[in-house]
């Protein structure tokens, strides 16, 4: 785990009534604007600055620096906000090793994940070898914790990355059995998109002081994710609607949600019968094969994944800028992680939600939760037409500071040729962006 060096401190465990308590950003957070002004190792910078990185989102000038002071943290920001990065930076600056080279691929750190349905073997072997960062499923890392592969005695820092979903039913007792082995001064940072009220009284089971950053739940934007609805009135409507976008969904790579995992493995065998390439994922498949998926998916070897709500949460594939809800969210808390996939860091998405008559009630419920709007999709050839249109604007601005304008303005842009500027020369533009 991370061995940063953390102040000794008194682990409160009152159970204390906070249903009263009204959660609001502590007064003591302040915002530094740049990475370069955080205290960070020169060798950290580099490595955030190669990996891409320009300028800290909100949460990491505020985040960053109070994990880093060895505070505990509860963090709140929409999806594709830089969240994980921010525990990350964190992390590696307070690791306790002699040769920090740089995030990411420059880091001469060792790092294992511990996951369910992977071989418990490999798991033993690379922790008894040692390692400064562990990231797993509660499971399976109180599994290493007992079998005392996993030894708590060095561990300095307890990330928990997605907390609403794993402090739900199913993860609670799991984090407490994880928690009650964990040395009294362990710093706990718990990072989510959402954070609702009876997750944030939970924390005080094993948070002591921590510093709050909070987005109150009417400050949850879309910002840079274009939303569209498009009503579909039946159920079997929706895949005749699918394969008429399906040119659209390869302009750089798509998600598609289901609700269920049959849905997930009917669709995708509708789709490929019709000789469409997707790709599908869901929990039921083997962890081995789930990993395979994504990496064909990452690598953009595949560039339409079909998933159900497992894909929803903590995955980044920067590519990624449309996500289509074949179903609606069951759970309206789980909107903004499903097309918090697209639009990542900045990047521009798209959302389009296929909306049976009797999804209208859901669908405005989650306008109103998000304080967004989301409008019908114009579904003709001149809507499409403008879009590649502000697309051609848009890259022949990026084209015009690359210096390639001349071999720009060679492109034409008549009807015939919309197709395949969208499929060509849209996926520079959205990566750009």
């Amino acid at each position: 785990m991370a061995a940063a060096t953390v102040p000794v401190k008194k682990r409160l465990l009152k159970d204390e009534d906070m249903t009263k308590v009204e959660f609001e950003t502590s007064e003591e957070v302040d915002v530094t604007p740049t990475f370069d002004t955080m205290g960070l190792r020169e060798d950290l910078l580099r490595g955030i600055y190669a990996y891409g990185f320009e300028k800290p989102s909100a949460i990491q000038q505020r985040a960053i620096k109070q994990i880093i002071k060895g505070r505990d943290v509860i963090a709140q920001s929409q999806s594709g906000t830089g969240k994980t990065a921010t525990f990350c930076i964190s992390v590696l600056q307070c690791l306790d090793i002699q040769v920090l080279l740089a995030l990411g691929d420059f880091m001469n750190v060792q790092c294992h994940s511990c996951i369910g349905g992977t071989n418990v073997g490999e798991d033993i072997r690379k922790l008894d070898y040692g390692q400064h960062v562990v990231a797993g499923t509660p499971g399976r890392v109180f599994d290493m914790i007992r079998r005392r592969s996993l030894r708590t005695r060095a561990i300095k820092m307890l990330v928990l990355d997605e907390a609403d979903e794993m402090l739900n039913k199913g993860f609670k007792e799991q984090i407490y059995d994880v928690y009650r082995y964990l040395p009294p001064a362990t710093q706990v940072v718990l990072i989510s998109a959402t954070l609702p009220h009876e997750i944030l009284e939970m924390t005080n089971k094993f948070m002591t002081d921590p510093i709050r950053i909070l987005v109150k739940r009417d400050e949850l934007t879309l910002e840079g994710i274009k939303q569209f609805f498009v009503a579909v009135e039946r159920e079997e409507w929706k895949f005749d609607t699918l394969c008429d976008l399906y040119d659209t969904l390869t302009i750089t790579q798509a998600v598609i949600f289901c609700n269920t995992k049959r849905k997930v493995d009917w669709l995708t065998e509708k789709m490929r019968e019709a000789n469409f390439t997707v790709s599908s994922m869901h929990g039921d498949m083997p962890q081995k094969e789930r990993d395979s998926i994504m990496k064909e998916f990452r690598s953009g070897a595949s560039r339409v994944l079909i998933s159900t709500d497992v894909w929803a949460r903590g995955l980044d594939v920067p590519q990624v800028s449309l996500i289509i809800n074949y179903d609606l969210p069951n759970n309206r808390e789980l909107y903004i992680h499903r097309i918090g996939r697209s639009g990542r860091y900045g990047r521009k998405g798209v959302a389009i939600n296929f909306v049976k008559n009797d999804d209208i009630r859901i669908l405005r419920d989650i306008e109103q939760y998000y304080s967004t709007q989301i409008d019908e999709m114009p579904m003709n050839g001149n809507f499409m037409f403008k879009c590649t249109h502000s697309a051609q604007s848009s890259l022949q601005r990026y084209l015009e500071l690359c210096g390639h304008i001349k071999w720009f303005k060679h492109i034409n842009i008549q009807a015939d040729h919309c197709k395949k500027f969208i499929q060509v020369y849209l996926p520079l533009f959205l990566q750009y962006y």
